[in-house]
């Protein structure tokens, strides 16, 4: 898999996250290792989720992970604390604004 074809699997993968009750600035950055090599960033900002392929300088969190592993993690077949134990995640940066990305996608938005 190339890593646009990634990329587009995450922003597809985001495109239904509910960030309308996020009041505060959260900004991680996904480097992406092995097949599908890359980095794109998330941005919470005024209630608003940003997905762009580029990096984030000022940003909370870093992630470092294969491009397998975030889809599984996504998809809630690998659970993100495990995958750090396992060393199949690397997490730099500020922990606390980490941890929010899981109830971030975890949140959908509602249907009308």
């Amino acid at each position: 898999m190339t890593f646009e074809a990634f990329f587009e699997k995450v922003k597809e993968a985001f495109k239904d996250a509910d960030a309308s009750g996020v009041t505060e600035h959260l900004a991680y950055q996904f480097n992406i290792t092995g097949e599908a090599e890359g980095i794109f960033y998330v941005e919470v900002k005024d209630g608003k989720l940003y997905v762009e392929p580029y990096d984030y300088h000022d940003r909370d969190a870093m992630f470092i992970c294969s491009a397998e592993n975030l889809i599984k993690i996504a998809e809630g077949k690998l659970d993100p604390i495990l995958a750090v134990t396992l060393k199949k995640l690397k997490v730099e940066g500020n922990i606390d604004k980490a941890l929010k990305l899981k109830s971030l996608i975890g949140g959908k938005k509602k249907k009308a």
